[in-house]
């Protein structure tokens, strides 16, 4: 792993606080990029690599805790808060909203870098389940019409005599059309079916559960 398969993003007002935390990132082999406000940071074109955003909470043009508020819709790394005045309602929004880790200035260069690590570990996590949705998702698309209605009952546990009887086919076509649905999936087994179901929120809509539909 080199320093360009990660980059670091510092948004503090405070030049000498970049300059540090620029200086220990790099004296550990990592890189960084800085910001002098949220709106630079929002506004700038960043590389598509595991990150992690040290984020000071008292910006100029937006409060850091805002600023994490309005990008939690997106795919923004993991966020290690820095501030001079922490308090605890702070802290716990912050923390609650997904943030690794809410630091107290003047902090360690110990608790820093063990931050940073943990982000960027959770965004690289991060980064790989969002590509292999991404894969789930482009293989129900290539699902025939006819293979997405059967994909629901099977995950629903009806036996395939059942489930034929929901479509009106007969049990030879639905197992043909389970069959499909399993291996277009990339699924090795039924509970290997039911987990990626779930992932792309397939909804349940019959059951084998006495009283069930």
């Amino acid at each position: 792993m080199t320093a360009d398969d990660y980059v670091v993003f510092i948004v503090d007002d405070d030049g000498r606080i970049r300059e540090a935390l620029g200086e220990l990132l790099e004296a550990h082999g990592m890189r960084a990029i800085a910001f002098g406000s949220a709106g630079e940071y929002v506004n700038t074109e960043k590389p598509d690599v595991p990150a992690c955003l040290i984020l000071d909470v008292e910006l100029p043009d937006i409060n850091g805790l805002e600023l994490q508020r309005q990008i939690a819709e997106g795919d923004h790394p993991p966020i290690v808060f820095i501030t001079g005045h922490g308090d605890i309602p702070s802290s716990v929004r912050a923390i609650k909203h997904g943030a690794v880790d809410f630091l107290t200035k003047p902090f360690s260069d110990t608790d820093v870098m063990a931050a940073v690590h943990t982000a960027i570990a959770e965004d690289r996590k991060n980064r790989s389940e969002r590509a292999e949705l991404g894969i789930l998702k482009q293989r129900y698309l290539e699902l025939t019409t006819r293979e997405r209605e059967v994909l629901p009952l099977v995950v629903s546990g009806l036996l395939n005599k059942q489930a034929a009887s929901e479509l009106g086919i007969s049990e030879v076509t639905l197992q043909i059309h389970r069959r499909k649905v399993m291996q277009k999936m990339g699924a090795a087994s039924l509970a290997d079916l039911v987990r990626i179901a779930e992932r792309l929120e397939i909804a349940i809509t019959h059951s084998r559960r006495p009283g069930g539909n």
